[in-house]
């Protein structure tokens, strides 16, 4: 945030699975300093420092929720306090909700305890949980309804909401070269075999060194195969990575298999990621993880 831009304070509250966890984590994304179950006693603190202190955190945001207990009762009245002595800094309360069966479903599948469940089933824990924060509900200034929505969707509407247009982070993509001997990288998102480009191992005078050295990638990147390969793989990647960025994506591994994973897998990484360079919001990087090893 800019220097004497309006600070920005946020309380994400909500009914459990509904999706509180992964509001938070777009708003750490986009630059939030964020508490998960901060007490209700220390949110006013906590808004202040957020708001008002010259040279502190800009933009914060707080998870309320049902783990608070008994306090939670007195989060309106502290929240409405908060919202009138804003001033001009911006302070929004987002409350994201579920189906019922949407909820007991997402139970389900995670097998997670519900906080008001421990000595009865989970839908008669959500129904408590519902009625208790019916109030908080209330004064909300955005209620969000999570039933339809998957974990993108979902922090799309959150920046939105918040005021978010643009990416703060950009896409780590991480071209990795390998050799195949070595096994294919566990962390690999995408992964490309480039074995069939002539091998400088076979060649005296270049197998001594890498793919990183300028004779060895100018010997794997003469041929008409080795050029058109980059030129088609570099296409298909910059029409793949603003989709992964679009998607809410924060990192990208791309894999590049040789035989060894010294010399030609090492060489095409090496110009993949000179071509991505030029793509906006991403941050290139270059790995060579068996270069040593052979």
């Amino acid at each position: 945030m800019r220097s004497g831009a309006s600070a920005a304070f946020v309380v994400v509250t909500g009914l459990s699975g509904s999706g509180k966890s992964h509001a938070i984590r777009a708003l750490e994304d986009l630059g939030y300093f964020c508490v998960d179950n901060l007490p209700v006693a220390l949110i006013p603190t906590f808004a202040d420092l957020t708001l008002r202190a010259p040279g502190g955190v800009r933009r914060a945001a707080v998870v309320v929720d049902v783990r608070e207990g008994r306090a939670l009762a007195s989060f309106p009245a502290a929240y409405r306090r908060l919202k009138k002595n804003a001033g001009s800094h911006q302070v929004r309360l987002v409350f994201l909700d579920a189906g019922h069966s949407t909820l007991l479903r997402r139970f389900s599948e995670t097998r997670r305890p519900h906080p008001l469940a421990l000595n009865r089933t989970v839908a008669e824990g959500l129904l408590e949980e519902r009625r208790l924060l019916e109030p908080i509900r209330r004064i909300a200034d955005q209620v969000l309804d999570t039933s339809a929505l998957t974990v993108h969707e979902l922090r799309r509407r959150i920046l939105e909401t918040v005021g978010g247009t643009a990416r703060v982070a950009p896409l780590g993509v991480t071209l990795l070269s390998f050799g195949f001997r070595h096994g294919v990288p566990e962390n690999a998102d995408l992964v490309f075999d480039v074995r069939f480009l002539p091998n400088p191992h076979f060649v005296r005078s270049l197998r001594r060194w890498s793919g990183r050295h300028a004779r060895v990638a100018e010997y794997v990147l003469r041929t008409r195969a080795a050029r058109r390969f980059v030129r088609l793989t570099t296409d298909y990647l910059k029409f793949l990575v603003p989709q992964y960025i679009a998607e809410g994506k924060t990192y990208l591994t791309i894999a590049v298999g040789c035989t060894g994973g010294r010399h030609r897998s090492v060489a095409i990484a090496e110009e993949l990621a000179k071509r991505l360079q030029s793509l906006s919001g991403v941050d290139v990087r270059v790995r060579h993880r068996d270069v040593a090893a052979n």
